[in-house]
């Protein structure tokens, strides 16, 4: 019984040395990844500006431009296939709260936010092709509804050459609007203005959409 004893208590003496050899030479164990901040950045601008976002397939998504000229909130390509799209997202709940309390006061008026896209828009295709000689259109109403938005802009761009845009060559703006509730301007980046680069486009817009509100939310 006594050497049973001793037995099982060299066991475990020998067990508590050899442990930390153990862990010592075991691999390393991989670091977990760090919240991605952009994407949970964006998710929150999303929900506010009441938008229904969906990861399109065959997409990665790249570190959203943010310089002097250019300020976005998402961007994502197709590896490989000379496409990249950036996304800005905001809420115009608060601008139009601000609004209604202002719109008979003269001395206090604002613009309408709900005509903000058209501005914010136009100066990202100023800024992109450095003059004002870009196609614009209103949106038809077939596409509005697609996005389940109330009103739409798109600009066909020839690029000015730039490290900000990869040196793209073109881009189509497609900016929209939700009554009272938010924008979203989407910019599509192509080499080649071909079949190709409209299906990716609708491969890409089809991954937005705003949402259905009920009746007096806003």
């Amino acid at each position: 019984m006594v050497k049973h004893l001793r037995l099982v208590v060299l066991l475990c003496a020998f067990c508590c040395a050899v442990a930390p050899v153990y862990a010592q030479t075991e691999p390393n164990q991989p670091v977990p990844a760090k919240p991605n901040s952009q994407r949970k950045d964006f998710y929150q601008l999303l929900k506010e500006a009441e938008l229904k976002f969906t990861f399109p397939l065959g997409f990665k998504e790249v570190p959203a431009v943010n310089d002097e000229d250019f300020s976005f909130d998402f961007d994502m390509e197709i590896p490989g296939k000379d496409f990249e799209v950036w996304l800005n997202v905001r809420s115009q709940k608060e601008n139009w709260a601000s609004y209604q309390n202002t719109r008979y006061d003269k001395q206090r008026s604002l613009a309408n936010p709900d005509s903000l896209y058209i501005q914010v828009s136009k100066a990202d295709a100023k800024a992109l092709t450095g003059d004002d000689s870009f196609l614009e259109k209103n949106i038809p109403p077939d596409v509005l509804a697609r996005y389940n938005a109330d009103a739409g802009k798109s600009y066909l761009l020839n690029l000015l050459d730039n490290d900000a845009t990869k040196h793209y060559k073109y881009a189509l703006i497609i900016a929209l609007q939700k009554n009272h509730t938010g924008t979203l301007v989407a910019i599509y980046f192509t080499n080649q203005k071909n079949p190709d680069f409209y299906r990716n486009v609708n491969r890409a817009s089809r991954c937005l959409k705003f949402k259905t509100l009920p009746p007096n939310a806003n």
